[in-house]
């Protein structure tokens, strides 16, 4: 699945570090709790399908590591580098085993399917 990004060649060479380092510590957390975490869930305070997709996973019996970057009033700078490394444009983004498997809903069908039955603690 493709996702239509836009090429290198395309950003003008005097910009390019500056898009690539934009808030470049927030993605490297990110990706370092999704590296060393089976499950992680990436929220936001005051939204509700974060806590969605924590009661799930409390209720199912699965540990997971939570990051949380704002809320509705704030924390927007932060959460715009990940929507833009993820493609995922809501919150939660929750992975597993390191691939993003979309939001709190998506979670609750692969828990209901039975496909996180061995990501139990």
């Amino acid at each position: 699945m493709p996702r239509s990004i836009l090429a290198e060649a395309q950003i003008h060479p005097a910009v390019r570090d500056q898009v690539a380092a934009y808030r470049a510590e927030i993605v490297k957390e990110v990706q370092a709790a999704v590296a060393a975490n089976h499950i992680v869930v990436v929220g936001m305070r005051q939204n509700p399908f974060p806590k969605k997709a924590r009661k799930l996973l409390d209720a199912a019996g699965l540990a997971y590591q939570y990051l949380e970057y704002g809320s509705y009033f704030g924390g927007y700078r932060q959460r715009l580098p990940l929507k833009m490394w993820t493609g995922w444009p809501t919150f939660p983004q929750v992975f597993l085993n390191g691939v993003l498997v979309g939001g709190a809903s998506d979670l609750e069908k692969l828990l209901a399917s039975g496909e996180l039955q061995s990501a139990r603690r």
